[in-house]
This record gives C-alpha cells, sequence and structure tokens, in this order.
C-alpha cells in the first residue's frame, strides 16, 4: 500500500483545513485507516481514525468536535477535515492504513497498529 498524504499549509487560528491522502496498491475498502501527527519535539499521537467501511470513526479527545475523518472508497482517497484549528494543532500530519482492520478506539489509536504509512504533509497553525 502506498500513501501520498496533502493538504497542509500555513493557517491562522480559527481557520479550517482540509487534509487528503491518495492510496494506492491494495483494494482500497479492505483496510481501516488512521491519521497521526507529530509536533516537534513530540511524540507521534493518534489524531483520528475510520473503519474499512467507513462506518466507524473514532477521535483523540483534543479533535473530538472539531476534526472529522472520511473516506471514499470509490475514490481510494481519505480526508481529514479540520475546523476551529489551533496553535497546538501544528504538526506533521500522517495517513496510515491498517490492514488488520482493527475494532475501537484503543486498536485504532496505536500507532503500531499500521502497516503502512505515507510520508506526512505539514500543517502550522498561527495564532
Amino acid at each position: 500500500v502506498q500513501l501520498q498524504a496533502s493538504g497542509g499549509g500555513l493557517v491562522q487560528a480559527g481557520d479550517s483545513l482540509r487534509l487528503s491522502c491518495a492510496a494506492s496498491g491494495r483494494a482500497f475498502s479492505t483496510y481501516g485507516l488512521g491519521w497521526f501527527r507529530q509536533a516537534p519535539g513530540k511524540e507521534r499521537e493518534f489524531v483520528a481514525s475510520v473503519s474499512w467501511s467507513g462506518g466507524a470513526a473514532y477521535y483523540a479527545d483534543s479533535v473530538k468536535g472539531r476534526f472529522t475523518i472520511s473516506r471514499h472508497n470509490t475514490k481510494n482517497t481519505v480526508h481529514l477535515q479540520m475546523h476551529s484549528l489551533k496553535p497546538e494543532d501544528t504538526a506533521v500530519y500522517y495517513c496510515a492504513a491498517d490492514l488488520k482492520n482493527s475494532v475501537g478506539y484503543y486498536s485504532t489509536s496505536r500507532a503500531n497498529r499500521y502497516d503502512y504509512w505515507g510520508q506526512g504533509t505539514l500543517v502550522t497553525v498561527s495564532s
């Protein structure tokens, strides 16, 4: 599976941004997907995940109510719509594929459950 993330940029606090991740190499609708982020000097952290069907989604508490993950199985893409951005959202955002189709927040929020990772896209939120 190859993953290509895009859509990052420099925005102001309160703005919105939509990240996209295009996948190839394996039937897209057969695996779960997640977004993680890593801020400078910090560990990679879970942001959101979505099941293979799109029927289940999970979010980190820090983004719940502001971010929405969605997937389009006919277009082989997953999006992360981000609203009300804050300076603390500044990070490199990575999309990842979970071929094991983990279920539930506990499993899908663990980076070690994911098999493939994209290259990341930088989001910078200025105050």
